[in-house]
């Protein structure tokens, strides 16, 4: 077991980030008292909250949060026990409205809530192999209708020749390009993905992403990010869609206004995984490629969980090693096949895998 975890890290580039700090309500009468939090907690363990009164007020009520969500009120000191069995995984922040003699003071802290499942590493069969335009700096894979579609960046090599930053849909078997749209050459094309016959395209550090229409490409909209971030990658569960921005945050953003509905905070054991690109999102689990790792981190989108974990570091010795030769990036899920087709940034091949426990 020893030697599989320390094989998580070396693939996934886990950074590993202790907790256990405690925000103190400025100028607050009450404190939250953590001298028996634990470093980490997991969805098992149940978190005893109580209240320290060094000026001893007579104290009426207290109102508990748990992420600014109100969880209990309780009559005078009275702790609470707050199971995490449902929580998603992350900083979890705790919030004591106490109230005393007409007035009320506000005491907090944090734990952090992280993964207790130990991922399992999964095998692969490679099942065909076709064409990959060498040119294509991959940053997103799909199948929509059949047709691949492929949203590549203006990056980079070794030679310092710079792509173009496009989306294209292709005849994976051939690497014939039936239909292509060029961005400006300050855009750098990121993550893609499609919902509704709309083609959604994040951009790198241009701070606005596209739509377009899926059968002519015609461009619909620009929409801002709803901060300033990075562009990643991009899926969608059939409803919303779910971004990266190179931290261990995946946003879930409503596909009308693009504004955020909620977080997934990405955890293999206690460890953060940060740079988790591109997406896809494949029988109710999100499968990311882990930037410069050569690996898929299969990742639980109700709790942040990484389950699994496909090595394909092996892919690398298939391909041409080319000046401009980069890393995997690119995954698409075939519905009709059941296959996985993945490729790397200016890979001249895509492979066509089977993956199995």
């Amino acid at each position: 077991m020893k030697k599989l975890n320390l094989l998580y890290i070396i693939l996934l580039g886990i950074m590993v980030t202790n907790c256990g700090d405690t925000k103190k309500g400025e100028n607050s009468i009450f404190t939250i008292d953590n001298s028996a939090f634990k470093p980490f907690y997991t969805s098992k363990d149940v978190l005893k909250i109580g209240v320290l009164n060094p000026s001893s007020k007579t104290i009426d009520s207290i109102v508990y949060y748990i992420n600014d969500i109100k969880v209990s009120t309780s009559k005078g000191n009275t702790g609470l026990d707050f199971p995490f069995k449902d929580q998603k995984l992350g900083y979890q922040n705790i919030k004591a409205l106490v109230y005393f003699g007409g007035d009320s003071s506000e005491a907090t802290a944090r734990v952090e809530l992280v993964s207790d499942i130990e991922p399992k590493l999964l095998k692969y069969t490679v099942i065909n192999t076709f064409p990959h335009d060498t040119t294509a700096y991959t940053q997103g894979l799909e199948f929509y209708r059949d047709t691949l579609f492929e949203g590549t960046g203006n990056g980079q090599g070794a030679s310092g020749k710079k792509g173009i930053s496009s989306l294209r849909k292709t005849d994976y078997r051939t690497g014939k390009i039936y239909k292509k749209v060029e961005l400006a050459e300050k855009f750098f094309g990121e993550g893609i993905t499609v919902l509704n016959n709309k083609v959604y395209q994040l951009t790198y550090k241009n701070n606005e992403g596209y739509v377009y229409n899926a059968d002519t490409f015609k461009k619909e909209k620009t929409f801002p990010y709803f901060k300033n971030m990075e562009g990643w990658g991009l899926t969608t569960d059939g409803t919303n869609l779910y971004m990266t921005d190179s931290t261990e945050n995946i946003h879930i953003l409503d596909p009308n206004t693009f504004q955020p509905i909620g977080s997934i905070f990405v955890y293999s054991l206690d460890s953060k995984i940060k740079a988790v690109n591109e997406l896809e999102w494949v029988n109710g689990k999100i499968y990311g490629n882990v930037y410069q790792k050569d690996a898929i981190a299969v990742i639980n989108p109700k709790k942040g969980a990484v389950e699994a974990i496909i090595n394909l570091a092996d892919l690398k010795k298939k391909i041409t090693q080319r000046i401009d030769t980069d890393v995997l990036n690119g995954i698409a899920y075939n519905t009709k096949t059941k296959t996985f087709f993945v490729t790397g940034k200016n890979w001249d091949k895509m492979f066509e895998i089977k993956v199995s426990e």
